[in-house]
């Protein structure tokens, strides 16, 4: 579900009606007026269940979830110009870049890959974030 842009700001909230975005007061995907979009941590939580297990798994089903939220506004991977993926343990590296590349190879957006202490559930190791870009042709 999209909110309708603020008329002051012309900042356009996106929601996907997941418990947390109410619950901690967020949007999934927040598009600017000068064609940004930017679109929050995204993790392997489908319908309330994590839906997938290996990193590699995880780190798909997160981008996947970003892209969900992407078409809401009518972009898609090929609009994508900066992804970060944080990851729980260096061992997933190569699991999660492999998953980038395969999604990303042909884009080419600036990436970074940051190791973190953990999420807010135990069994996630992947968390995404991506923002892309509106140009002038869309």
């Amino acid at each position: 579900m999209t909110d309708a842009a603020a008329p002051a700001t012309g900042v356009r909230r996106i929601s996907t009606g997941a418990p947390w975005e109410e619950k901690f007061g967020y949007s999934r995907a927040v598009e600017l007026p000068g064609g940004l979009v930017l679109v929050a941590g995204c993790t392997s939580v489908v319908n309330g269940q994590i839906a997938a297990g290996s990193p590699y798994e995880q780190a798909v089903t997160s981008f996947d979830v970003a892209f969900a939220a992407l078409e809401q506004v009518g972009l898609g991977r090929e609009d994508v110009v900066r992804t970060r993926m944080y990851i729980t343990h260096a061992r997933d590296v190569d699991e999660v870049g492999r998953a980038h590349k395969e999604l990303f190879d042909a884009v080419r957006p600036a990436a970074s890959m940051i190791i973190v202490s953990g999420f807010v559930d135990p069994s996630l190791v992947v968390e995404v974030e991506v923002e892309a870009y509106r140009g002038g042709t869309k």
